[in-house]
């Protein structure tokens, strides 16, 4: 299996600067070419968590469906976490939000990391109760090194000088089919989480 290759080095502490919009589309796109595997049943989603209970790292994040009205709130659709060597997207629309996948958000010795991940684990509370654990929040690695990016987006540019791609952002993740670009986007957002948590390890020394 080909994963996609980072070329450009990890920006240093002093050289971070703010990068607008206008040099951050100027950057090389990057999107993940990797395997993703769709759970849409419980057997699926079974043999997704066979894969990432035995990870140590993964990357993380959800997608709602879009409100276009004031006050009007959708549950979690969709959970992205991405492995060393596969992304898994869960569609919550199709499968079950296990007692198994559960205790895999909840497991200590298993880190999440993504960016305002304490955001979408509450949302997840509230469709199953159950205690987080191994959470990282980029936001918050980048704000203890001194960068100036929060958002994922910005993070991939200025950490990674790379642009990744919004365009799916609003779209309807509450489909049961979900297209092409919405399956790309959503893999790229929970894998550049994780490599954007190893670039930041290794920024911070650990």
């Amino acid at each position: 299996m080909i994963m996609p290759t980072v070329l450009t080095p990890p920006r240093s502490e002093s050289a971070a600067r703010a990068l607008n919009k206008d040099e951050i589309n100027e950057l090389p796109l990057l999107a993940y070419e990797g395997d993703i595997l769709l759970a849409v049943d419980e057997a699926s989603l079974d043999a997704a968590l066979d894969i990432l209970e035995n990870e140590r790292i993964l990357g993380f994040d959800t997608e709602t469906r879009p409100s276009f009205k004031r006050g009007k709130t959708y549950p979690t659709t969709l959970v992205q976490l991405a492995g060393a060597e596969l992304t898994v997207l869960i569609q919550l629309v199709r499968a079950p939000f296990s007692e198994r996948l559960a205790a895999l958000l909840g497991n200590p010795s298993i880190i999440k990391a993504g960016v305002a991940i304490q955001e979408d684990m509450r949302g997840l509370r509230k469709m199953r109760d159950f205690e987080p654990a191994a959470v990282v929040d980029l936001a918050d690695m980048a704000r203890n090194l001194r960068l100036h990016s929060r958002g994922l987006r910005t993070l991939a540019a200025e950490v990674m000088g790379v642009r990744i791609s919004k365009a799916a952002q609003c779209s309807n993740w509450g489909k049961k089919d979900l297209s092409q670009q919405q399956i790309k986007y959503a893999a790229t957002d929970a894998w550049i989480g994780r490599q954007l948590y190893l670039r930041l390890s290794g920024l911070s020394g650990h």
